[in-house]
């Protein structure tokens, strides 16, 4: 009688701490969608699988989501003899996969809480040796009950998450993160932050840029200091990681720079006093016809009242200094794509700054 008491207690205790652990992870990446492509991305790559990379948003928001249901299914008992087995199998391929990210395949980020717990491969892999046992003693406990026995309750329960979980990824894709865990969030001073970081005495860091060669398919670090990785025509972003003396995995708020065919002008950008819109732009050639009206409707009113627009972008722009949007001629400056991407989880949008402090930032469908 002891020992069932024990085993039910236990099992009590493993499931309840997987599902937690599963809810946690599936959530953080869930409503990160472009962040968690871009991990994906990395994996394709390093794998070889690039053929699959068109793929990566779609499946991004289906793992996540997948994820962040199998969580609540394990936390409400819902058909736990079937989600039990998933969450065994789930548990031995995260195992094997971040083994090899920390040995033969490194990567910097696993990735598995998305930007909010930023874990090396080592200690996620531990993460995994401590939870595979638990979802053992799951999938022991429950291995009696029959898989394929549906009830009406626990059908509707299966479909509200499902539905749930794959909506929070699509709505996070198709406007921003519910939850914003990066360092350019509403609220900090761009500028400050950069000064602040930059002159943090307790470690030393560097920057290490990883691009693809567009060519080839070659990939390569570069340092800050290097050019090359700018020509945004030979070279394509794929990940940003830091080396430091004590291993921290952060994304930095000091790789913040933007130029253009005069030099840099980031210091000249982020302490401008009153409003400043920065229109940000992944790729000219691709901007929605509805996203582009809304851009200029927005710089006409802006210029309107006398407050500043300009637009951001990772593509050349061959020694232009200005962009016509509308019948408005704007300043057009380069940025890094990873940078963008860090501070802007949309393919086009717009980062509202007041002071230098970020007062807002907006998909492209919700500029008004």
């Amino acid at each position: 009688m002891r020992n069932k008491r024990f085993i039910k207690l236990l099992s009590h205790v493993c499931r309840t701490i997987l599902a937690l652990t599963f809810i946690v992870s599936g959530f953080t990446k869930t409503i990160d969608p472009w962040g968690t492509a871009l991990k994906v991305n990395e994996y394709l790559t390093i794998y070889g699988w690039d053929a699959l990379r068109p793929a990566a948003m779609a499946f991004s928001i289906w793992l996540c989501g997948a994820e962040l249901m199998m969580g609540c299914m394990l936390l409400f008992k819902v058909r736990i003899r079937m989600v039990s087995i998933f969450a065994l199998a789930s548990m031995l391929i995260f195992t094997v996969i971040t083994f090899l990210s920390a040995t033969v395949l490194p990567v910097e980020d696993c990735g598995c809480f998305g930007e909010a717990i930023k874990l090396t491969p080592w200690q996620t892999f531990l993460k995994n040796l401590i939870a595979l046992p638990m979802a053992v003693v799951v999938w022991w406990r429950y291995r009696p009950d029959r898989i394929f026995s549906f009830r009406k309750a626990e059908l509707a329960l299966m479909c509200l998450f499902f539905v749930g979980s794959m909506m929070l990824g699509y709505y996070c894709y198709r406007h921003l993160p519910l939850v914003d865990f990066l360092p350019y969030r509403v609220g900090v001073n761009i500028h400050k932050a950069m000064v602040a970081q930059t002159n943090a005495p307790d470690e030393h860091t560097e920057t290490i840029l990883i691009y693809r060669n567009r060519k080839n398919g070659k990939v390569r670090e570069f340092r800050l200091e290097d050019t090359e990785w700018q020509n945004s025509e030979k070279w394509e972003w794929v990940d940003t990681y830091v080396e430091s003396e004590t291993s921290v995995v952060r994304p930095l708020i000091s790789e913040f720079a933007v130029h253009n065919a005069d030099g840099d002008v980031t210091e000249e950008l982020l302490t401008r006093s009153g409003r400043l819109y920065m229109l940000c732009i992944t790729d000219w050639n691709s901007i929605p016809a509805a996203c582009a009206d809304r851009m200029k409707r927005l710089a006409e009113r802006v210029t309107a009242a006398g407050d500043a627009v300009v637009c951001l972008t990772p593509e050349p722009l061959y020694g232009l200094k200005t962009i016509a949007i509308g019948e408005v001629e704007i300043p057009c400056y380069n940025i890094d794509g990873s940078t963008m991407k860090t501070m802007l989880r949309a393919q086009n949008g717009l980062v509202e700054l007041e002071d230098g402090v970020i007062r807002g930032k907006y998909n492209c469908l919700d500029i008004e």
